[in-house]
């Protein structure tokens, strides 16, 4: 069982006038307190974002721009992840006219909420690194991704809101995987044609998906091993085998690619810089959270690379940045394919 919240808009200008009440960016200081605990820290760090808003509108109606919106399926990250930590990634689809589901999936989350009150906390037995567990387990979780979908071709017949009904393109379906939602979201590529394209963050790629590959358009952003041993030494994690697994992985599925697909490396980009948390505490940079490059370096990049990606392949947009070198973003390493051949940037 999935929980799961949406955004969406149409562009650049809001659904309401600038005055309306914005959504806070969580509602629960119960879903954020585990993510303290997990990294021993007072559960009172992370408090104050339960009174952060967003740039959203709760229960905005849809603008009338277009008369529906492609529609995109966020995966969170493992055990400190909750479905809102790429808020700033969502927001930028959303004003440029996407609708994005973000799933919580139980037990993989530092903590999920359900409507009747019930919670469900993270199970230790997804701990890294890679494991038998997780390799008999992510097929499930990757199913959430279909039934997600299932769940929003019966809201786009009726949406019991008014707000939804006809206007999901869902024959323009795509989605966003962080962390272990990339490990999540490749299988889930793998297994939903209905799926046409995945951007995958940072994480290793299933056994089945390395031997079968990819059909759709896929992008991988991640960064170079010397920045992953660089985040090693300043907060852990990232072994030898870790670092090799995750590369490999990621670029064994690219290069197998039968047609389009990108793999984009930021170095002196942390993990967490994928994410909103270095943004919204101090500490997380205190603690070694954001790598050299910086927070908003990282999500300029970040939000650059997804738009023009989801813009080509759900859209059929131009998107100039996705052929070669882009002089606002030097430091980004691009590499393209293009109908089985492969052309380094």
């Amino acid at each position: 069982m999935t929980v799961v919240s949406w955004w969406c808009s149409s562009g650049i200008q809001p659904s309401r006038p600038p005055s309306a009440p914005r959504a806070l960016y969580v509602r629960d200081a119960g879903a954020i307190a585990p993510v303290a605990r997990l990294l021993q820290l007072p559960e009172s760090t992370f408090a104050q974002w339960t009174s952060l808003t967003t740039n959203a509108i709760e229960a905005a109606p849809l603008a009338d721009d277009q008369s529906s919106y492609p529609v995109v399926i966020f995966l969170e990250g493992i055990k400190f992840g909750y479905r809102q930590h790429n808020t700033f990634q969502v927001e930028e689809l959303v004003s440029h006219g996407y609708i994005v589901a973000a799933i919580d999936q139980p037990y993989v989350a530092a903590t999920v909420l359900f409507p009747d009150g019930r919670r469900a906390a993270y199970d230790s037995r997804w701990n890294p690194p890679h494991s038998a567990f997780m390799d008999a387990h992510i097929p499930y979780l990757a199913h959430d991704a279909s039934f997600t979908l299932d769940q929003l071709v019966v809201l786009n017949r009726a949406d019991p809101a008014g707000i939804l009904t006809g206007r999901l393109d869902l024959q323009r379906a795509g989605l966003i995987g962080m962390s272990l939602g990339a490990v999540v979201g490749g299988e889930a590529c793998r297994l939903e044609p209905r799926l046409r394209a995945g951007l995958l963050m940072d994480a290793f790629m299933p056994a089945e998906v390395v031997q079968a590959g990819l059909q759709q358009p896929t992008m991988w952003i991640t960064r170079d091993a010397d920045t992953m041993r660089l985040e090693r030494r300043r907060t852990g994690g990232w072994s030898e085998q870790d670092i090799h697994e995750t590369l490999t992985t990621m670029r064994a599925v690219y290069e197998r690619l039968p047609g389009d697909g990108y793999y984009v490396q930021v170095p002196g980009m942390f993990h967490a810089d994928m994410t909103d948390v270095p943004a919204l505490s101090p500490l997380a940079s205190e603690l070694g959270f954001s790598g050299p490059i910086g927070v908003q370096r990282a999500h300029q990049i970040v939000n650059a690379y997804s738009l023009a990606f989801f813009d080509r392949h759900l859209k059929g947009r131009p998107a100039a940045l996705l052929d070669g070198p882009a002089a606002q973003y030097p430091e980004v390493q691009l590499e393209a394919r293009r109908a089985r051949s492969t052309a380094s940037r």
